[in-house]
């Protein structure tokens, strides 16, 4: 039972979708049609700032720098916001559906109907996770969600982050539940004043974690 909970906030991979979807589909998927992606969409901003911040003047070596960034799994905005544009094509064209977790849209239903504002915070950005949420193996489940964060909040492992969410979600911190798989951002968001839980949803039980959202009652 978690008391006075008005918001809950849900990170993606190892929370809601299982984190071998992300890897092992989505990354594998854009990185494959980058160049290809590229050359169809000349003037691109993302192609821009990956220039300038790199100190190169050509589309081919811009495009190897988002390459070896996709490679390392690189949290850099040009990159995120150029993988959200190429699984759009995916999803629209019905070869991409994400799977999400059996328990996932029945709780986030029975929390929108408890009156609880449901918001997003994932490291991928704002647009793939709208397009992810759409385009589910459960249905569009998108419209349960009426905020959406990623880095440009703040990183997920710092408290200032998660001052900023609840801060744009207009509750105080201790009005905001946050749920994640990682350890970092349980902490990071307890030491910032939300409720925090840890997600597990694959290895032995954890005291204090969840392995299913029907275990919470809010």
């Amino acid at each position: 039972m978690i008391a006075d909970v008005r918001a809950v906030v849900v990170d993606i991979e190892g929370t809601t979708t299982d984190i071998a979807f992300v890897h092992r589909t989505l990354f594998p998927y854009a990185r494959a049609r980058l160049a290809s992606f590229v050359a169809e969409h000349p003037g691109l901003a993302e192609m821009a700032a990956v220039k300038a911040s790199e100190g190169v003047a050509d589309d081919a070596a811009a495009v190897a720098t988002l390459e070896r960034w996709s490679d390392a799994d690189r949290k850099a905005a040009p990159l995120k916001s150029l993988q959200g544009k190429i699984w759009r094509g995916g999803y629209e064209s019905g070869v991409l559906k994400a799977p999400v977790y059996d328990d996932v849209p029945g709780a986030l239903a029975r929390w929108r109907a408890a009156g609880k504002r449901l918001a997003v915070y994932s490291s991928g950005s704002v647009e793939a996770q709208k397009l992810l949420f759409a385009h589910t193996t459960a249905g569009d489940l998108s419209a349960l969600f009426s905020a959406w964060f990623d880095t440009g909040v703040g990183a997920k492992s710092e408290a200032a982050s998660y001052a900023a969410l609840a801060s744009e979600l207009g509750e105080t911190p201790g009005a905001v539940l946050f749920l994640s798989d990682a350890p970092a951002e349980v902490a990071a968001a307890r030491a910032a004043g939300l409720k925090a839980v840890r997600v597990v949803r694959d290895g032995p039980p954890e005291k204090g974690a969840i392995a299913s959202f029907d275990e919470l009652e809010l």
